[in-house]
């Protein structure tokens, strides 16, 4: 049996190349290559999606709905990085941490979308939260969150290469309206968009998402020890999501956002005292973010081992 062809569209930018970089040494897939002059060239991408097993596209919001007219009725798996349908009904997000329901619906889907790297934090922080009723639907959380600057694509690392950017902080996202707050509502279980607070470092990649929750506003039954118990709980045969022990949390002083790169995990800590909770999500935004779960994704789509090839 021939091995399933992978084509990348989109492949030039900066999660296609983290993408292909993961997948170029794998003998049990075909990775297609377009030619670099062609890459745009509306036929010759039709051909490659058309004749892939599975396609990734890397790709602005509107060319991915092009990619998707394209194809058309062909039997082509779509894994899209885009933003464009992480919350479309006919399309399953692909955060497989979800639940195992969510891998199973994955792993039968023709239409995945691949998660956001923010809204990855800040769903796994999330959601055991509002399931376990540790925290209401309906509170109104706070996110902060910084981002090495390769999370804002090509125009962002140029600007920051070129030293127009020569600041070490920025805060940005000002009109409360990013793009990830859609998926975060949705599949954290939030009766209301949270208010997001993100900024970009000077550095290329590595993140911090992060949540502080006061006792006062919930219940008797909410501390520390309550929340790490359900992150525990809920990711405790997870591969990928790594929950520090209490013990481990409190040997930490600073939390560096580059620590992880390079690796598809995510580490979750609980901070905090018997009045007040802040708890953090670490991973690397171009690979637990964003190439790491597109590869997860494509294995399960494909019928691989999750973690085949990445890790």
């Amino acid at each position: 049996m021939s091995a399933p062809r992978v084509f990348i569209d989109g492949e030039a930018g900066t999660t296609g190349l983290e993408i292909a970089k993961w997948l170029q040494f794998r003998n049990d897939i075909d990775l297609l290559s377009i030619e670099p002059e062609l890459r745009k060239d509306r036929k010759e991408r039709t051909r490659f999606l058309k004749e892939a097993d599975l396609a990734i596209l890397c790709l602005p919001d509107e060319a991915a709905r092009e990619a998707v007219r394209l194809i058309g009725e062909a039997d082509t798996i779509l894994i899209d990085a885009s933003t464009a349908h992480r919350t479309h009904p006919d399309w399953v997000y692909g955060l497989p941490e979800l639940s195992s329901e969510q891998r199973l619906a994955i792993a039968q889907s023709k239409r995945i979308s691949n998660p956001g790297c923010y809204a990855s934090g800040a769903i796994i922080l999330l959601r055991p939260l509002i399931l376990s009723g540790l925290v209401p639907s309906e509170h109104i959380v706070s996110i902060n969150a910084i981002s090495g600057y390769s999370g804002g694509g090509r125009d962002m690392i140029e600007r920051f290469e070129n030293n127009q950017y020569e600041e070490c902080y920025q805060a940005y996202g000002l009109s409360m309206q990013h793009k990830h707050l859609p998926e975060i509502r949705k599949y954290s279980g939030l009766t209301y968009p949270p208010l997001f607070a993100p900024a970009v470092g000077r550095y290329f990649q590595g993140m911090l998402v992060e949540i502080t929750l006061s006792q006062n506003s919930f219940g008797r039954q909410f501390s520390r020890e309550a929340v790490h118990e359900a992150y525990d709980t809920t990711y405790a045969d997870e591969k990928f999501v790594l929950v520090k022990s209490l013990e481990e949390c409190d040997e930490e002083n600073f939390l560096n956002p580059e620590e992880l790169n390079g690796s598809n995990y995510l580490e979750l800590y609980v901070f905090g005292n018997h009045e007040n909770v802040r708890v953090i999500a670490r991973l690397d935004n171009l690979v637990k973010g964003s190439s790491g779960v597109a590869i997860q994704n494509m294995n399960l789509a494909l019928g691989f081992a999750e973690d085949e090839g990445v890790g």
